[in-house]
């Protein structure tokens, strides 16, 4: 196997590997006109001259390349990291390069996560082993190998057995209410007149308290209908309302909302029919429950009235079902 074809041909980018950037270094021993070099007459079998290491590196990899001869290279090369370090742990590393790909390649092939990790892991376990290894059993470079692919996979582990995170910074959640608790909101929109106390007691029973609406419709005397379509132009009402008057500091709680509060829900309790009833509706201004004139229903959806309604009725219009008490809106 040649060097170059093992070794990958890359160099110092953003987006390089540590195995990348320790083979661009050790091209920068073995280039120029004097290369980082062993001297090949202290080993049997190699060429009686300086021998560059990125060619020692090629002539190691051969096949008929005898085992007492790597050992040989091997231990003089831990024996210069260890005694002069720097240039010539770069040159060790670069001579082990395409073990040490092999090994990252290995372990990061099936790993979903940032591989840069395990290919640091894979050099640190190499250079690690440098210092300790016994230079006096053979196969040295094996033994290297061995360690280097013990610390990836001891990375690729520690990565698997990690907690799992439980989202991200962020992410998407329900936005605040407009103004606080649900039932200020309605008492506010009844104070203000966007909404009747009857309409507000629809919207409360059967959005907040979970009453079905066939039950309000029974309670009521009217059709499911009639009762569906007074809640919808209610709550069309309502959310124009809001859209339009929603205060710039949605969920404040400081001391002036909280008199607006009070006052609103006074005032909604004071002047709102004690015991509306939806029939009421159909009452006002001798309109039906159903409008079929072009400034109301559908043809105004989504848009705030110019003027609003006065909603406090009159006492001719007050009107109780049998067995009721006079007392203050659920909403209050």
């Amino acid at each position: 196997m040649n060097s170059r074809d093992a070794v990958p041909r890359s160099g110092f980018e953003r987006a390089a590997m540590p195995l990348d950037a320790a083979r661009a270094a050790f091209e920068w021993l073995v280039a120029g006109d004097h290369p980082v070099s062993v001297d090949g007459r202290l080993f049997a079998g190699l060429p009686q001259r300086r021998v560059p290491l990125n060619e020692l590196r090629d002539r190691l990899l051969r096949r008929r390349c005898p085992q007492t001869v790597r050992d040989a290279v091997w231990a003089h090369l831990v024996l210069l990291a260890r005694t002069e370090g720097a240039t010539w742990t770069v040159g060790a590393v670069g001579v082990a390069l395409p073990a040490l790909t092999s090994i990252a390649a290995t372990l990061s092939a099936k790993f979903a996560g940032d591989p840069s990790d395990i290919h640091a892991a894979v050099l640190a376990g190499f250079v690690a082993e440098l210092g300790t290894i016994d230079l006096r059993k053979p196969r040295i470079m094996l033994r290297l190998r061995w360690a280097a692919y013990r610390a990836g996979h001891s990375c690729v582990r520690e990565a698997l057995d990690a907690p799992v995170p439980s989202g991200h910074g962020f992410r998407s959640a329900l936005p605040p209410p407009p103004w606080g608790h649900p039932d200020f909101v309605l008492a506010r929109a009844v104070a203000e007149g966007a909404i009747s106390a009857a309409e507000a007691e629809l919207i409360g029973a059967t959005r907040l308290e979970g009453v079905p609406l066939a039950d309000a419709a029974a309670q009521r005397d009217m059709s499911y209908q009639a009762v569906k379509k007074a809640r919808q132009r209610a709550e069309r009402r309502l959310v124009a309302y809001l859209l339009d008057d929603a205060p710039a500091a949605p969920g404040e709680s400081d001391l002036a909302t909280q008199v607006a509060d009070t006052v609103a829900i006074t005032n909604a309790s004071v002047h709102a029919d004690p015991s509306p009833r939806v029939t009421d509706l159909r009452k006002k201004n001798g309109t039906s429950v159903s409008p079929r004139d072009a400034s109301r229903g559908v043809q105004g959806c989504g848009t705030r009235p110019t003027s609003r309604a006065h909603t406090t009725p009159s006492p001719d219009q007050l009107q109780r079902r049998p067995g009721s008490t006079p007392g203050e809106p659920r909403c209050a």
